[in-house]
């Protein structure tokens, strides 16, 4: 892989004696669904640093709070209380139009079930951030198709979603979450759709896009999925259960 492409937003390389920034700073966030007799705590008083290049996985339970957390630091949901900071930034107080700025700039995201728009090639969809971040148009293709030969698809580009496997489809969304070069990519449950083989595969994208020096967090109920992160963080009842540093 060309790491000057994936290392960070910065395009830096992070030196070795130099102390690494943090990029996911949660303080005492809680989350609360409802009111009164209906309440429900997704999230009771969680404080969590995650640090440039590192390789998480969020562990737990259904309604343990993962899924919550995911959503905070991607900044599609807030907190009913708490500080989040995303590389130093508040974001906790940001109004609507700033987070959608934020999550298309900084970070990158993969989902289950891929949600790429089925009329459009593997490279269209791939460009599509770059429009939003208004990349110049003669670099938005260059940039998607070096996205897309980094997951192993130069040969699928111009292939419409119906026309490629699950495991293609997953780098595609692979491809379009890194190429407006993100502080971090998330990905929730990103084997969950995949059959063993294939779900091998992604987690070798994932494990090169983070020796890279991406920053990767991902949700999982899969253990052998979460074995393969440098740090476990465990969720139970909305409260981190562990978090040890990596391994």
């Amino acid at each position: 892989m060309n790491n000057n492409f994936l290392v960070t937003s910065s395009e830096e390389k992070q030196s070795p004696s130099k102390e690494k920034k943090t990029i996911i700073a949660l303080e005492n966030i809680s989350k609360i669904y409802g009111s009164d007799n209906t309440q429900v705590i997704a999230l009771s008083d969680i404080t969590l640093k995650i640090v440039e290049g590192e390789y998480c996985a969020i562990m737990g339970a259904s309604g343990s709070g993962k899924s919550t957390v995911m959503n905070i630091i991607g900044c599609l949901d807030r907190a009913t209380s708490g500080s989040y900071y995303l590389n130093g930034e508040d974001v906790a107080q940001l109004e609507d139009k700033e987070l959608a700025r934020i999550r298309n700039l900084n970070i990158g995201f993969v989902f289950q079930q891929f949600h790429l728009l089925p009329q459009l090639t593997a490279l269209e969809n791939v460009m599509l951030p770059m429009i939003y971040a208004d990349v110049p148009d003669d670099e938005q293709k260059e940039r998607a198709i070096e996205a897309l030969t980094r997951v192993g698809l130069e040969n699928r580009i111009y292939n419409k979603p119906n026309q490629l496997s699950g495991g293609q489809q997953q780098r595609v969304a692979i491809a379009r979450a890194i190429v407006n070069r993100p502080l971090l990519i998330l990905a929730d449950e990103p084997t969950g759709a995949l059959d063993s083989k294939t779900s091998e595969e992604v987690m070798n994208i994932f494990e090169e896009l983070n020796n890279a020096g991406i920053t990767l967090v991902m949700v999982t109920h899969d253990k052998e999925v979460g074995d393969r992160a440098r740090r476990i963080i465990w969720f139970h009842d909305g409260k981190i259960l562990s978090s040890p540093e990596d391994r």
